[in-house]
């Protein structure tokens, strides 16, 4: 499967009001783009597996009768680089989920609005892509939901709910693919799906299942500390956020009766609801080479004073083994201003991996390297981030509280994820050994 999409929201258009023109046409001949031939190929392979009927994006883009009202408001989106939404410095690493258009495929589409948006011969149209519905990993090989449906009150913060779904896998399990999909999207801010291995311990009580009771097995360490042979969080979900999508021969490590633990975030809007949320998983179908280990730097130390227009907060991670790291995901709230990873090797010599100049809370992406990068053993990952608590920060809560860690949005955060491997682990030398 292609990483073209930065999957999640990769191509919603946040278009409400957005009506106005781009200036002139260009020396090329408007009248000769049309929809059929030159746009909607555009179309399908950038913006419709989240701008079509029953996913998240506000308005299907897929036919000419449906593209036709919002012409004008997508040459301007586009020509702005608004859409398809991306955040990444260009002056850094690449990265395989990159999905900006080309200078000529925003000029196509300008000139396409300018010479009158004209639909075009029916028989130039390309192919639908093929699409699972409901899904955009494709079909699950296996679909887990929460046991019971969880009733969300119409007002009041809710703490974070955890929910326990046993797999009774029977054997172990090798994850490449894997997707949340929210049964309630009015109400769930995010969902984090981890496992729990058999040896991690018994689970408390259901009605008992608390960070600290669920950490209480965990093995004891800094902000880098994982469960005892974990491979971190299996699959998170939030606005804009990826799926699990790793590399041929990469996967994430399910243990035989191992259980899935459902961390959800409900937000109320004055409307009590229900939700039953889910993950859909695909299995490698290839042997597997390296289980995919998601870690964090993360900074727990955060003291916004208010009004701070431009508060800096710093985090790091050591790479114990030679690595390569696969892919990045910065986490902040609604004060988030800006991120940037940095690779510090054991020389002293330094890398910008990504840098996020303007953060933006809607848009949880994660960045998929094109090449995977090296992480010699005694790498250290430097994460910094910057805040803004001031009047100035249209979107900030309260400019006049001090700001703290804590779960709600109007706290704070600060976790720069992280996805690697260790070079060294080859588990298909270890099923030949098995085999003998």
């Amino acid at each position: 499967m292609k990483r073209l999409f930065g999957f999640g929201l990769t191509c919603a258009f946040v278009l409400a009001g957005v009506l106005l023109a781009i200036g002139p046409a260009s020396s090329f001949d408007t009248k000769s783009a049309t929809f059929t031939k030159d746009i909607a190929p555009i179309l399908y392979n950038n913006c419709i597996v989240c701008h079509r009927a029953g996913e998240v994006a506000p308005m299907s883009l897929v036919t000419y009768k449906e593209v036709r009202p919002w012409a004008k408001s997508i040459r301007e989106v586009v020509a702005e680089r608004r859409m398809p939404p991306w955040f990444a410095d260009p002056h850094h690493t690449e990265f395989s989920n990159d999905p900006r258009l080309s200078q000529k495929q925003i000029e196509t589409i300008s000139n396409w609005v300018n010479g009158g948006s004209i639909e075009g011969d029916p028989r130039d149209l390309p192919p639908l892509p093929k699409f699972t519905e409901g899904w955009t990993i494709g079909k699950p090989d296996v679909v887990f939901s929460m046991t019971e449906e969880y009733s969300v009150p119409a007002e009041g913060v809710i703490p974070y709910k955890f929910f326990a779904v046993p797999t009774n896998f029977t054997e172990d399990k090798y994850v490449q693919f894997a997707e949340i999909r929210q049964g309630n999207r009015q109400l769930v801010h995010h969902i984090i799906v981890d496992v729990r291995y058999p040896d991690h311990g018994s689970l408390p009580p259901a009605g008992e299942l608390t960070p600290e009771r669920l950490a209480a097995s965990r093995q004891q360490g800094g902000d880098n500390a994982r469960p005892a042979d974990s491979d971190g969080r299996l699959v998170g979900w939030a606005p804009g956020e990826a799926p699990l999508i790793l590399r041929p021969g990469h996967a994430k490590l399910i243990k035989k009766g191992s259980v899935l633990i459902f961390q959800v975030h409900y937000t109320t809007n004055g409307v009590a609801g229900k939700d039953r949320s889910s993950v859909g998983l695909i299995f490698s179908k290839v042997p597997v080479e390296k289980r995919v280990i998601t870690a964090g730097a993360v900074g727990r130390n955060l003291a916004i004073p208010p009004g701070d227009p431009n508060y800096e907060i710093k985090s790091s991670f050591t790479f114990k083994e030679d690595s390569h790291i696969d892919s990045l995901h910065p986490h902040m709230h609604m004060r988030g201003k800006d991120f940037l990873y940095r690779l510090v090797y054991p020389d002293g010599t330094s890398k910008i991996l990504l840098s996020v100049p303007r953060w933006d809370f809607n848009w949880q992406m994660t960045y998929f390297f094109k090449d995977h990068v090296p992480a010699p053993k005694g790498s250290r990952l430097e994460c910094v981030a910057h805040y803004d608590n001031s009047i100035k920060n249209k979107f900030n809560p309260d400019p006049t509280r001090l700001v703290e860690w804590g779960p709600q949005t109007w706290d704070e955060m600060m976790i720069g994820y992280l996805d690697y491997t260790i070079d060294k682990q080859d588990l298909r030398l270890n099923a030949k050994a098995g085999s003998k």
